[in-house]
C-alpha cells in the first residue's frame, strides 16, 4: 500500500503528545483534521493505532511508530536533497556563556538527514538582523520581545537555573535556596546588564542587584570572578557542565525555580527546506527529555507563561 505522509505525520504527532488537541497545535491544523487523518490511516492499515476513550497506543500503534518516524525522516531528506541545492542550513547560536550548543548538538546528531553549518551571533538583535538579511537560515538562543516582524520562533527548552556562590558563602552547603533569599545580593555577570533580559528581569522581580563584570571571557572567567567579592553570586543553567572550580558551589534555586527559555527563530519568508526537519527534531527530542515542563506554581519565567510558539 502507499502511505499518505500527511496521515503518518498526524499519527506521529498524536503518538508524541497522546493528545489530539496538542498534536493539532504542533501541526497547525484543526483537531478535526488530525482525527480524520488518523482514522483514514487506521482504515488503510486495517488496524486500530490508538485506544478509544483514553488516547493510548495499541500494540499495532507501538510497532508502527518508529517505522513511521523513519518514513517521515526519509521524506524530509528526499525533499531537502532536491531543493537545498547542496547548501547546508546555516544555524547561528547566541548566549554562549550558557552553552547553547549543548541543546542543539544532540538534536542534530540524532537526525543524519540534517546538514547544519553552525555559526555564532553576539546576541538576539544581531541574530535577528542576520536572519532578515538572509545571512543565516535559523538561530537559537533566548528570545524576548520585541522580535522584528518577519521572524517566527518556537520555544524548544525550559532549563532550570542554579545559583553559583563562592565555596565560603553561607549558602554553599544548602540543598536549595529561594530567590527571595537572594534579595540584596550582588548578581555578577560579565556583560552589560541592559543586554541581559533574563538577568535584568530576575533582579527586578526578586530584589537582587545586577552588577556588570565587563567583557564575557568565558565560563572560567565567570567562575574565577565569584570569590573576588564577598557575597557575589551569579546564575547558571543547572544542566550545563562547570569546569573544575574548587572555589565555587552550585545551589539549586527553588520555590520558585527560574527557567531559562531557549528558542529557535527563523524567517517566515522562504525558509530553508531542512527547517521543518530541524523543528521536528527539537520537538521529538524535547518531548522525550521533558524539555518543556512548566508549572506556574513551582517555576518562574519572566511573565506569567512560556513565550508563545507559532
Amino acid at each position: 500500500m502507499d502511505l499518505d505522509l500527511g496521515q503518518v505525520r498526524a499519527f506521529v504527532a498524536v503518538a508524541g503528545h497522546l493528545h489530539f488537541g496538542r498534536a493539532a497545535e504542533e501541526l497547525s491544523i484543526s483537531q478535526q483534521a488530525v482525527s480524520k487523518r488518523v482514522a483514514r490511516l487506521e482504515a488503510a492499515l486495517g488496524v486500530a493505532l490508538f485506544t478509544r476513550g483514553s488516547v493510548e497506543l495499541t500494540g499495532a500503534g507501538r510497532r508502527f511508530l518508529e517505522p513511521a518516524r523513519e518514513a517521515l525522516r526519509a521524506a524530509e531528506a528526499a525533499v531537502g536533497a532536491v531543493h537545498a541545492a547542496g547548501r547546508p542550513l546555516r544555524l547561528d547560536v547566541w548566549g554562549h556563556l550558557y552553552g547553547p550548543a549543548r541543546t542543539v548538538a544532540p538534536v542534530i546528531e540524532e537526525r543524519p538527514e540534517l546538514d547544519v553549518e553552525l555559526g555564532m551571533s553576539r546576541d538576539l538583535p544581531a541574530a535577528a538582523a542576520a536572519l532578515l538579511r538572509g545571512d543565516v537560515d535559523a538561530a537559537f538562543g533566548r528570545v524576548h520581545p520585541p522580535l522584528p516582524d518577519g521572524l517566527a520562533h518556537r520555544l524548544v527548552r525550559l532549563e532550570p537555573v542554579d545559583v553559583l556562590v563562592a565555596a565560603g558563602d553561607p549558602l554553599a552547603g544548602a540543598s536549595g535556596v529561594r530567590p527571595s533569599d537572594l534579595a540584596g545580593r550582588d548578581l555578577w555577570f560579565p556583560a552589560a546588564a541592559d543586554r541581559l533580559d533574563f538577568i535584568s528581569r530576575f533582579c527586578e522581580e526578586f530584589g537582587v542587584r545586577a552588577v556588570s563584570g565587563g567583557a564575557n571571557l568565558g565560563v572560567e572567567h565567570l567562575l574565577a570572578g565569584l570569590p573576588a567579592e564577598p557575597g557575589r553570586i551569579t546564575l547558571f543553567p543547572a544542566d550545563a557542565p562547570l569546569p573544575g572550580a574548587p572555589g565555587v558551589r552550585a545551589v539549586p534555586v527553588v520555590d520558585p525555580t527560574p527557567l531559562y527559555a531557549w528558542s529557535l527563530i527563523w524567517p517566515r519568508q522562504a525558509p530553508h527546506p531542512m527547517l521543518p526537519a530541524l523543528i521536528r527534531g527539537f520537538a521529538e527530542y524535547g518531548r522525550r527529555h521533558r524539555w518543556l515542563e512548566y508549572d506556574p506554581a513551582r517555576d518562574w519565567l519572566p511573565g506569567e507563561a512560556p513565550p508563545p510558539t507559532p
